[in-house]
């Protein structure tokens, strides 16, 4: 009873949260923090922000990491953790979220200034409202109800706030990790609030791996009206596209975990070749985007790539070069019955009314960065993915109710 009492005090501190989250929702959105490689500033004026609210919140712990850069004023790039202290009878909670946004890019596209926060009834619009200042706000929300109420969470509960998650998180969590490693343990419970779905259900255990390959067929160019004279690259390349699906029928693996159950090898992007109708083109290029299953190895796709390749190379006599874009394998899954995933869970069922669903995804998440490390983390929030849109936008009841999920973990542990 007691306990039931303890989350609905921090529940009704929460919900007076209203308008001093979308105070903060306005004051973070006009910040611009987009980091350097995609043309701005950086994350600095917004950490300076933030750095002075968790100081006025009276945070127990307070360091930073922050990354060389010389692209920025500061010379560095911010990452701050911050903590309260538990009563040590759970495990430390961590929620991490980045600082960096997004550029806005095409301003016509907008229906407002994109670094001005509109408030259009429950919905909260503006460059960078959803990704990530909903899950970064939602966790200031749960600290602060901690400190309002008196009340203290089983476990330490802290912040990491981490710049260039936009731009390949090597300024940002990645270097975190690499000179402070020893802040998390195996035994921590790590949110990362960077995605999710409307009703708040999903939370993200697995990443595939991913896989970008460019492939360039190199035949001869001619005239179009004598094709015996050149070798077509552009036929060849579209044998080989075709050649291509039959990387579905040789990694057929399914896992429920994910959505698609299966491994996708996808033909995306291609480069144009000649200018005109009357040439036959001497050479070809396009990508095949791989996200392949964790169980599945990637040099093993590699491999039937390089083969199919071989066969279409054979058989129209050109040459193809393949070349690795990018490539990530996948990190060691969280497991679906983890704390994180526990707590979260219960979170869900007490504050929503509904069950948390373990999911695996296509794409890569921040949270791959911990647990190559060997620290589980799960992605979860209630969010109408809008990120990188124009007229990005959260709701705030949303953002509210995804505190009270997180002060919940953090009241409880798993």
């Amino acid at each position: 009873m007691e306990e039931d009492t303890r989350f609905t005090r921090l529940c009704q501190q929460i919900d007076s949260y209203g308008p001093e989250g979308v105070a903060l929702q306005a004051r973070l959105t006009a910040f611009a923090a987009v980091g350097p490689t995609s043309g701005g500033p950086g994350e600095w004026p917004k950490a300076l922000f933030l750095r002075n609210y968790l100081r006025q919140l009276g945070v127990d712990g307070y360091i930073e990491h922050n990354a060389p850069d010389d692209r920025v004023a500061e010379k560095t790039r911010p990452n701050m953790v911050a903590w309260i202290k538990g009563t040590g009878q759970g495990p430390k909670v961590w929620v991490m979220a980045h600082m960096d946004v997004v550029p806005a890019g095409d301003r016509s596209l907008w229906q407002s200034e994109p670094f001005e926060l509109v408030v259009d009834g429950d919905r909260l619009i503006g460059r960078g409202t959803e990704d990530n200042q909903h899950g970064l706000v939602a966790g200031l929300m749960a600290l602060k109800s901690f400190r309002d109420t008196g009340l203290q969470p089983a476990g330490d509960f802290g912040l990491v706030l981490v710049s260039d998650e936009e731009t390949g998180n090597k300024l940002g969590i990645g270097y975190l990790l690499e000179q402070a490693a020893d802040l998390f343990s195996p035994e921590d419970i790590i949110i990362v609030p960077d995605a999710g779905n409307p009703e708040g259900t999903m939370i993200e255990v697995a990443e595939k791996s991913i896989l970008w390959v460019r492939l360039r067929t190199v035949g001869k160019q001619c005239h179009a009206s004598t094709p015996d004279q050149g070798k077509n690259a552009f036929v060849a390349a579209s044998h080989l596209v075709v050649r291509l699906r039959e990387l579905y029928r040789l990694f057929d693996r399914q896992d429920p975990v994910y959505d698609p159950a299966r491994s996708t090898f996808e033909a995306t992007k291609k480069e144009a070749n000649v200018p005109n109708v009357n040439t036959i083109p001497g050479e070809d290029v396009f990508y095949v985007d791989c996200r392949i299953l964790p169980e599945i190895p990637v040099d093993r796709v590699l491999e039937q790539i390089r083969s199919l390749a071989g066969e279409v190379a054979r058989e129209h006599g050109v040459q193809v070069e393949l070349e690795v874009v990018q490539r990530a394998d996948a990190a060691p899954a969280t497991a679906v019955d983890a704390a994180v995933v526990r707590a979260l869970m219960s979170g869900i069922e007490v504050v929503h009314g509904k069950m948390g669903v373990p999911m695996g995804i296509g794409g890569g998440t921040v949270a791959a960065l911990f647990r190559h490390k060997g620290f589980p983390a799960a992605v979860w929030g209630t969010m109408h993915e809008t990120c990188h849109q124009p007229n990005e936008h959260t709701l705030l009841s949303n953002l509210l109710a995804d505190a009270k999920v997180l002060a919940h973990v953090a009241l409880y542990g798993s």
